[in-house]
């Protein structure tokens, strides 16, 4: 007899790795913003717009999947 651990263990293990995936891309994605600041590339004002703009964007597909998952066991 074989036992495959507990019930949730591998949602909770598939939710880290999109938790660690999300936290990961967003970290790179403002890295990025920031070495182009720093290189000369862009002006602050473009920096700040496109940090707050990719904040949003992660937010608000945030807000989207929450409210999709409630749903979702609703019915």
């Amino acid at each position: 007899m074989t036992t495959t651990g507990a019930p949730g263990k591998a949602d909770r293990h598939r939710t880290l790795k999109i938790a660690l995936g999300v936290s990961g891309s967003f970290t790179a994605l403002v890295a990025l913003v920031m070495w182009l600041l720093v290189s000369g590339r862009i002006t602050y004002q473009l920096a700040l717009l496109m940090l707050v703009g990719l904040l949003g964007l992660y937010v608000g597909l945030g807000v989207l999947f929450a409210v999709y998952r409630f749903i979702d066991t609703l019915e």
